[in-house]
Formats: structure tokens, C-alpha cells, sequence
């Protein structure tokens, strides 16, 4: 994990240092048959397409990191997984996701903003109390719509008694305005509150909807709040975060949590790409070091385009593109490589041989 996460951190240019990285949070299923595996268990899979809720396999609990690059004048994120981890039930899953932070932590210990984004089922108090071991980290979460919060505390009264620990109980339905317009496909409104799972510390609650007057309402937490960030807007990839305007300022902090979108592609390219599901190993070690493995040649090949020069272009392709390419480079030097080698020396000539290496040099090779 950490010489991924090193490796990483060398790819951020000196100009891009201030910007945030984020450490997403989530956890996947791997559907597996008969109870010959290892730890092995019957899941609950609210996205189970199988006719039932619940599925028989492994629960992984991951890591990714996501560290900003230059692409083409606009500043992307690269979205590294760090690693796997298999939830066996007599841990849970807020204290080993807790784990691999402090493990990745010392690597990230110099950059100005650490941010953890995970979904409403992460945002604990196992693992956002993590925010308070490192002066560097904070969080920014979906959580219940129900969570209770308070407005911030009254200002001391100077009569006698125990001064108020935060103000009244506030509804999202009721104490919350949304904007008039869109910030990209929802509508939102800002609020810096109280919160039990947070305690004393104030908060960015964000309320956002589809529609202004009707349909479902989703609350977020941030820990972060927005003059604590250094970001450059103007230049990123993606909207509504290029979109800049100092009344849109107060919502960095939840445009940010976009980026954990990417643990679920990653999921899905690993899966259907990667053959992260078709591990066949019975143990549990062995099945942790498979996938692992499989993820250090997916981070391997997401990373070597910003390593070498010679593999640049493909920045802007998908890594199972750069893996087709790049396999297919490879079988074909071994192939002129072993067919020049063993080539019949009856037919040895000098025009063959000359021949095959005009061919091999103009694919880019050398002998």
C-alpha cells in the first residue's frame, strides 16, 4: 500500500501541491460458488441482481487514492487503488477501512488537505474520529437524512448556569432553503451546524435535491470547510467544480465528493476487466495476496503513462485500452524475437535477416 501510494504522490506536479487528495472508502462483493473458499459467507447485497438480496461469496473492504495531474491544461485526478482488505465479520468494517487510512497516513503527511470521502454507511464514529488523529485529514460523507443536527451554540448570555452545548434541532425539510437555481444537476444550500457524530466540532451540512419543491432530500457532512481549501477551480476537468463564482464557493466541499465515484468504476473495470472475480485460491491469504496482486498490474498500468514519455498518449485512454496496446507490443517482439532466433539456418541470408530488422525497428523496437 504505501509504495503505491508513494508512487502516487510522485506524480503530483509542484504547481498542483495545494490541491486536496482524496482517500475514497467503500467495500464490494465477490460472488463465489459452494463453501470450498475460505471464510466464505452468506452477504447481504442490496445491488444483488440475482433474484434475492443476499449472496454467497467474499466482502472486500478497500482503499483508493485519487491525486491531481496535468491533462491537456486541465487538472484530472488519477484514481490509484491502494488496497484490498477481506471483511471476515469479527471486525468491522469502520475499523479496518480505519486501519488502511493510518496505514496510508505517513505517506500523505506533507500534503495540506487529506480528504476522506465515503457513503452514509462509513460516516461513524469508528472512523471519523480519524479526523481528529491528523491535523491534515478531514471527511466529507453522505449520511441518514434523518441524522440529528443542531444549529451552532447561542452566544454566552453572561447569566448564571451552564451555557447552552448547541443551539435548536433543525429538520432538512423545514430549516433549510435550497438555492434558486441548479449547481449542476441538483439544487443545494449550505449550513454550518452541530452534529452528534462529530461533537463538539462544527460542520458543512449540505442539503441537496433533484427538485426545488418536491422529491427526496440528501444531507452531507463536511469537516472541511470551504476557506480552508486551496483549489484551483478554473482548471478542472470536470463541471460544476470548474465553474467558479464566489457564491459558489460555499459548496467546494460537496462538489468535491465526486471523485468518490471513482472507487465504483474501478470496482466495475476490475471485475469485468481485471478478473478480480475468478480467483480460484481456497485460502484466505492466498486469496488476499491474488487480489492484491491483481491490483498492484491495474495501479501499474494507470501510473506508467505519467512515468514514461513513450506511453503518454495513452493518459487520455482507459487503462484496459493501454493493457490491449501494450500486450499487444509485447507478443509481438517476443514473436520476431524468437523467430529471428530460430530461424532455420539453411534459409539464413542476409536479405531475410535485414528484413525482419527493418520491421522489428520500425514497431519501435531494438535487438
Amino acid at each position: 500500500m504505501n509504495i503505491t501510494a508513494r508512487t502516487a504522490l510522485n506524480l503530483i506536479p509542484l504547481d498542483l501541491g495545494s490541491q486536496p487528495v482524496f482517500l475514497c472508502i467503500d467495500d464490494t462483493m465477490v460472488p463465489k460458488s459452494g463453501k470450498k473458499f475460505e471464510d466464505v459467507s452468506k452477504l447481504f447485497d442490496h445491488a444483488a441482481h440475482n433474484g434475492s438480496n443476499y449472496l454467497n461469496g467474499h466482502c472486500f473492504v478497500s482503499i483508493m487514492l485519487c491525486v491531481p495531474v496535468w491533462n491537456q491544461n486541465r487538472i484530472r485526478y488519477v484514481s490509484l487503488p491502494l488496497g484490498y482488505r477481506m471483511w471476515l465479520g469479527s471486525e468491522s468494517k469502520l475499523k479496518l477501512a480505519a486501519s488502511m487510512v493510518r496505514q496510508a497516513m505517513p505517506e500523505l503527511a506533507r500534503k495540506k488537505n487529506v480528504i476522506i470521502l465515503c457513503d452514509s454507511w462509513y460516516v461513524k464514529k469508528d472512523l471519523v474520529c480519524l479526523v481528529d488523529e491528523y491535523k491534515n485529514l478531514d471527511l466529507i460523507g453522505n449520511v441518514r437524512a434523518d441524522s440529528v443536527i443542531y444549529d451552532l451554540a447561542p452566544e454566552l448570555s453572561g447569566k448564571k448556569g451552564r451555557p447552552a452545548a448547541h443551539g435548536r434541532k433543525l429538520s432538512i425539510q423545514d430549516d433549510f432553503t435550497l438555492s434558486d437555481e441548479k449547481i449542476g444537476d441538483y439544487f443545494m444550500v449550505a449550513r454550518r451546524v452541530l452534529t452528534n457524530i462529530f461533537g463538539k466540532r462544527e460542520v458543512m451540512a449540505y442539503v441537496t435535491a433533484p427538485k426545488k419543491d418536491s422529491g427526496s432530500r440528501r444531507l452531507f457532512f463536511s469537516t472541511i470547510l470551504p476557506e480552508q481549501l486551496q483549489i484551483f477551480c478554473a482548471w478542472q476537468e470536470k463541471s460544476p467544480l470548474n465553474r467558479t463564482g464566489s457564491d459558489r464557493m460555499q459548496f467546494i466541499p460537496l462538489l468535491l465528493y465526486v471523485y468518490r465515484w471513482n472507487i465504483e468504476v474501478s470496482y466495475y473495470e476490475q471485475k469485468t476487466f481485471w478478473s478480480l472475480c475468478s480467483y480460484m485460491v481456497r485460502s484466505r491469504k492466498g486469496i488476499e495476496m491474488l487480489v492484491n496482486l491483481i491490483n498492484v498490474a491495474y495501479c501499474a498500468m494507470k501510473i506508467l503513462p505519467y512515468q514514461d514519455e513513450a506511453f503518454s498518449k495513452y493518459r487520455a485512454e482507459s487503462v484496459q485500452e493501454f493493457r490491449f496496446a501494450l500486450s499487444g507490443q509485447l507478443q509481438e517482439q517476443v514473436f520476431y524475437a524468437i523467430f529471428v532466433e530460430n530461424i532455420e539456418t539453411r534459409i539464413k541470408s542476409n536479405t531475410i535477416i535485414n528484413a525482419l530488422k527493418q520491421l522489428i525497428q520500425q514497431q519501435g523496437y531494438h535487438l
